[in-house]
């Protein structure tokens, strides 16, 4: 369920991409034109005004904004931390994104970077955390509702084993059966993994489980994350709400108030601030 506010009467990208330029063409730039522009555009509408906008001035839409605006609200628009925190984007890709779509970011990484996504990570991440990563953006992942009952219980008993014997790199533990596994051994795999004591590889899994198992719950988590504490996490914040914004943001804010009995969008008002805020409004459907 998207939280996204599309116009009635949606504007041609030529319309759009003019404001834009009158926008930044002012004395100090005109940031709620941009932000009410780009808040009520869904991915596929704000491509076409990027793409008109070049046609138009011979000028990227990207850079222009990048130049224009400042801090967080630069970043929103534009869409490192250490140990396997920084991996969650891609994990995130790999299990929470149709198959389609991993098959589509894999093409354009190929595109921008001449390098496949799975040379990068295998040669920038060590082992055995970028044997997992690489196993599943590689794959193509069945995402149907029938379900082969023989072979989850066959997986779930290799995952077993691999937990009894702490080789939680082993090939097979990269396919998982949930379901089977507890009710073959009373416990959710979670508690085998923590039990196996496997450092970061065993965060990892527990990391690829809750987004295959829970997306939305997760997404929860990451908003709760960002916003706790000294300063917020505006990086991870931005990348849950820009991104499910069309896709299963009411979700997600329903779970933050099951998870955390208080609301998401009180959240974002009381840890943010000017234009970056009004943007995230925007985004979670709010009148700014």
């Amino acid at each position: 369920m998207t939280t996204l506010k599309l116009p009635q009467t949606l504007p041609p990208p030529t319309e759009d991409a003019e404001r834009l330029k009158q926008a930044f063409d002012r004395l100090g730039t005109y940031e709620k034109a941009i932000i009410w522009i780009l808040g009520h555009r869904n991915a596929s509408q704000r491509r076409k005004i990027r793409d008109t906008y070049k046609q138009l001035y011979n000028e990227s839409l990207v850079d222009h904004l990048y130049s224009e605006l400042s801090g967080d609200f630069r970043d929103a628009l534009k869409l490192n931390k250490k140990g396997v925190q920084h991996l969650k984007v891609i994990v995130e890709i790999a299990c929470m994104t149709s198959p389609h779509h991993l098959m589509a970011v894999r093409q354009a990484y190929c595109s921008l970077f001449a390098c496949s996504f799975e040379e990068d990570i295998a040669s920038t991440i060590p082992q055995p955390l970028g044997k997992l990563l690489v196993g599943l953006v590689s794959s193509y992942r069945y995402d149907k509702e029938v379900v082969d009952k023989v072979l989850a219980e066959s997986e779930a008993s290799q995952l077993h084993e691999a937990f009894k014997t702490k080789q939680l790199d082993h090939d097979h533990v990269l396919r998982e059966t949930f379901g089977s596994y507890k009710l073959k051994y009373g416990n959710h795999i979670n508690q085998d993994i923590k039990s196996s004591g496997n450092g970061d590889l065993g965060s990892l899994l527990q990391l690829v489980i809750r987004c295959l198992e829970s997306p939305e719950a997760h997404f929860a988590e990451v908003v709760r994350e960002s916003i706790v504490g000294l300063g917020t996490d505006e990086e991870s914040l931005t990348r849950v709400i820009v991104s499910q914004a069309e896709i299963d943001l009411m979700i997600v804010i329903y779970q933050y108030q099951l998870l955390y009995k208080s609301s998401l969008d009180d959240a974002v008002i009381d840890d943010t601030s000017g234009d970056y805020k009004d943007f995230m409004m925007t985004l979670l459907g709010a009148r700014v």
